[in-house]
This record gives C-alpha cells, sequence and structure tokens, in this order.
C-alpha cells in the first residue's frame, strides 16, 4: 500500500472496539478474502493482507497504543514495519483463526504445520543519563531454540517414524457402531511420528534451552515503561516456523538530582537571599554534566521557573525535545554576625520606611495604642 490506511477502516470496526470484536472482524475477512477461496483475485489477495497487517497491531496492546497515539509514523519509528511476505507468514502468524474454519480437527498435519516460537519479555535496568543521551545493554537471555545436532526432529538420523498406536492419524478412536469418539494420541500426542533413536542433545525433544548474549542499543528518550521489540530473537519456532519476538521492557533508575516530568529534566536550584534580590547569572548543571549559563533575574521569588529550550530528553517516537526546567529555592541566611544584622535591621526599616512604616510611626501608633488601653 502507497498509502497506509486506517486500520479499524480496515476491520470495519471503531477505535474503542474490545480484543473480541478485533478477533471477530478479522475472522470474517479473512473468510471472505481467503487466497483459497479467491483463487486469481488481486483485489482479494490485498486485501486479505491489509486485514492480516490491521490485525498485526490492533491484535497486539504495545502496538496499538503506539497506532493509537502517533500513527502508522508511531510504528513505523518503534521498528515495525507492517506487511507480510507472503501468505505463508500470515498462515504462521495467525494459523490458529484460520484452523478453526478450514482446518476441520487437529490432526497430524495441523500439528506438524509451521508454527512460530513464543514471544519473550525480559525486564533490564538502565540508569537516568543512560536513558538521557541513549545507550548499548547486554542481556543474558535464556530461550528455548531448535537443537541443531538433529534440527529439530529429536532424532539422531534426523527422521522420525509412523506411529504404529495411530497408524500416523494422530488421533485414536473409541466406541462402537455409528458413535465414534476422537482424541489425541498419547503415544505421538497428535504428531502422527515417533523418535526411535533420541539425539543425544536434546534427548528427543528437537528442543534445546540455551543463554544467548545480545547486545542492544537503547534510544536516547526512553522512559519506565517503554518497550523494544526484537523481532526473531524470541524462542525459535517449530517445524521450521519464524522465531518469537523479544520485548525488552525498561526501567530507569532514579536520580540523585533531577527528575522527569514528560520529556522535561526537573532540577532544583539554590540561591541565597542576595542573589535573589538583586539578580545575577548561575551556573547549572546538566544530565550530560555540563554547565549551563542562567540569568536569575532580580527579585527572584522561592519556587520561581527558570527554562533551558532543548535541554530535555529527545522523544523516542520523533516529538519535540524536552526542556531543562530549574525550580529555584532562596535560602535564609543562618549564623549572621553583628555586622549582618545591623545590616539587615538598617534594611528592614529603609522597607518599613518605603512602605510608610518608618519607626518613629511605629512608635507613635504604639504610643497611642497604650493611651487608649488606659482610657478604657
Amino acid at each position: 500500500m502507497s498509502v497506509k490506511t486506517c486500520y479499524y477502516e480496515v476491520l470495519g470496526v471503531d477505535r474503542q472496539a474490545d480484543g473480541a470484536t478485533i478477533k471477530k472482524a478479522y475472522r470474517a475477512m479473512a473468510l471472505q478474502y481467503h487466497p483459497d477461496r479467491n483463487p486469481g483475485d488481486a483485489e482479494a489477495e490485498t486485501k486479505f493482507r491489509e486485514a492480516a497487517e490491521a490485525y498485526e497491531v490492533l491484535s497486539d496492546q504495545e502496538k496499538r497504543r503506539l497506532y493509537d497515539q502517533y500513527g502508522h509514523e508511531g510504528l513505523n519509528n518503534a521498528g515495525f514495519q507492517g506487511g507480510f511476505q507472503d501468505f505463508g507468514d500470515i498462515f504462521s502468524a495467525f494459523g490458529n483463526i484460520f484452523q478453526d474454519f478450514f482446518a476441520g480437527g487437529g490432526g497430524p498435519s495441523a500439528r506438524n504445520r509451521p508454527r512460530p516460537g513464543r514471544d519473550l519479555v525480559y525486564e533490564a535496568v538502565i540508569e537516568f543519563t543512560e536513558a538521557f543521551t541513549g545507550t548499548s545493554i547486554e542481556l543474558k537471555i535464556p530461550r528455548e531454540e531448535t537443537c541443531e545436532e538433529c534440527d529439530g526432529t529429536g532424532s539422531k538420523s534426523h527422521s522420525r517414524s509412523t506411529c504404529q498406536q495411530c497408524g500416523g492419524q494422530g488421533q485414536v478412536y473409541q466406541g462402537r457402531g455409528f458413535i465414534r469418539m476422537a482424541s489425541t494420541c498419547p503415544i505421538c500426542r497428535g504428531t502422527g511420528t515417533i523418535v526411535t533413536d533420541p539425539c543425544d542433545s536434546c534427548r528427543g525433544h528437537g528442543r534445546i534451552k540455551r543463554t544467548r548474549t545480545l547486545n542492544v542499543k537503547v534510544p536516547a528518550g526512553v522512559d519506565t515503561g517503554s518497550r523494544m521489540r526484537l523481532t526473531g530473537e524470541g524462542e525459535s519456532g517449530y517445524n521450521g516456523g519464524p522465531s518469537g519476538d523479544l520485548y525488552v521492557e525498561l526501567i530507569v533508575r532514579h536520580h540523585e538530582f533531577f527528575s522527569r516530568e514528560h520529556n522535561h529534566v526537573l532540577l532544583e536550584r539554590k540561591i541565597d537571599l542576595v542573589t535573589a534580590a538583586l539578580g545575577c547569572e548561575i551556573d547549572v548543571p546538566t544530565v550530560t554534566g555540563e554547565n549551563e549559563k542562567m540569568t536569575v533575574p532580580a527579585g527572584a521569588q522561592n519556587g520561581k521557573l527558570l527554562r533551558l529550550t532543548g535541554k530535555g530528553f529527545k522523544s523516542p517516537t520523533g516529538g519535540a525535545t524536552g526542556d531543562l526546567i530549574v525550580s529555584l529555592i532562596v535560602t535564609t541566611p543562618q549564623d549572621l554576625t553583628e555586622r549582618q544584622e545591623a545590616i539587615l535591621r538598617e534594611f528592614a526599616d529603609l522597607e518599613a520606611e518605603k512602605r510608610g512604616d518608618s519607626p518613629i510611626k511605629r512608635l507613635a501608633k504604639k504610643a497611642k495604642r497604650k493611651i487608649k488601653k488606659a482610657l478604657g
């Protein structure tokens, strides 16, 4: 699609639709435009692909959240390219849905078809400064992979024998006459085949647990709760199916001085009473460790906010960069010398005089109150 159509419009649902409604709409479209029902119909093929892409996004909470907030561009910035290479990709991803209305049961063909591996979720803790600048982290991921010794067959000879219990059907039947009940074969577990020469590495399972080391690039601007998708780094698929994905959920440690609000960096900066009254230029630390000059205006009050534009967090989805916002804390001087105390008292008298409240006037008011009290 050269121009992306709204995924909600593709499936014919509204933006508040729940997961069950979205799945129902996709099943209906998949049934209507399935290639087996529309051989050689290019338009049906396009609609089938569009529906699959829309369902892939809207059935995933994280992808849907990004799409609702940022649209197609947000998905692209998060590394989701969208679309499927061929019908095989679609059937591998959503085979369980197609099986409901095309497979007609859980026989060996269904159980032996290619299936994607499980997605994995891993929590990674990074520092506040690393979230600000971006970083690379090393992850050790335990996961289940296809055994390389037997290519996932579970057999030393890379071959499996037909199950004698079910005759390769994957199901056994019980009952008499016209009433027969089918159940999964307990010997081959529905695959229709068994291993007679188990692989030494995986002991006949076809899969083995390993810990893989991955170097992951974390973009600048992430926050606690940010989720990164590493395509194909989940567990290996079954029967040649694609590997699952790895989702890395980030936790950002608190900083000793800085905090965060949206993409803004917040900092408290103490200044003395004289600086607040007269104003001056001060040095302010930034997250990267460099100092920036800021001008404190004369008469600055406690809690006044100063702003350095563009010195906050970058937006990982391509939005505007935040600011560094400095909250001033005006401190009161302590342990005054006699000279300092005298100056402050003189300053207080000058302030009172400026307000029309000189020491002489204060004495006169005090005397007047005493006379009034004495007279009753």
